[in-house]
């Protein structure tokens, strides 16, 4: 064997590993349409989401997610959310989706949204079962999302869910800050089948993991 064969006997398998880690860093990290919030009113804008427990549909139709809003009505499998910097986001998640105890109490509080109201109720510690949470870590804002009764007999199959089916509806506001972008999460391990429940939808953009693009 001379001395290029050997030498592309080195490079094409490191190539064909590299090209194997980009792909999967690309698949990982890739978004999806970003959802502008809706004008309500000067410096106020309005953000619609809902949490499911499975899809339906796609890739991965039992995966838990989020949705979004979009101003025309249409619900859109995103996680990715822009809104203006220097501006209150008035914030109303419909959460479709059971619950389970939590491992760390904190994900019980309210964080950062010391308005937030549960089924029209104020509310700043959730003592029972919690299906997600809406949690910008950089903001310091963690909503708790109560899970339906395990015992309920109308809960949402596939999204997108309607008003209908058994839910809680959780609303609250903060204020944003200057431009930039800023990570948000589910910090309820609620993917099954996955190791401790964080593997899957929970590091996925698109479903439990998303982004908050602050605009000026």
């Amino acid at each position: 064997m001379t001395k290029a064969q050997k030498t592309i006997g080195v490079l094409v398998p490191l190539a064909l590993l590299l090209a194997v880690v980009v792909w999967t860093f690309l698949y990982l990290i890739r978004y999806t349409p970003t959802v502008q919030a809706a004008p309500s009113a000067p410096g106020e804008v309005n953000v619609t989401m809902q949490t499911v427990g499975a899809m339906g549909t796609g890739n991965h139709p039992t995966w838990v997610s989020y949705l979004i809003q979009r101003q025309d009505g249409v619900w859109v499998h995103s996680t990715v959310l822009q809104v203006p910097a220097h501006t209150t986001v008035h914030m109303t998640i419909y959460q479709y989706d059971s619950g389970s105890a939590l491992r760390n109490p904190v994900m019980n509080e309210v964080l950062g949204a010391p308005d937030a109201t549960l089924d029209g109720k104020p509310y700043s510690l959730y003592s029972d079962i919690v299906g997600h949470t809406f949690t910008v870590p950089e903001l310091g804002i963690s909503v708790p999302l109560p899970g339906i009764s395990p015992d309920s007999t109308n809960p949402c199959p596939a999204a997108p869910c309607g008003p209908s089916y058994d839910h809680h509806t959780v609303q609250f506001t903060f204020k944003t800050n200057g431009a930039g972008t800023y990570t948000w999460q589910c910090f309820v391990p609620c993917a099954l089948g996955y190791l401790d429940g964080f593997g899957g939808p929970m590091s996925t953009y698109g479903f439990m993991n998303g982004l908050l693009k602050v605009v000026a």
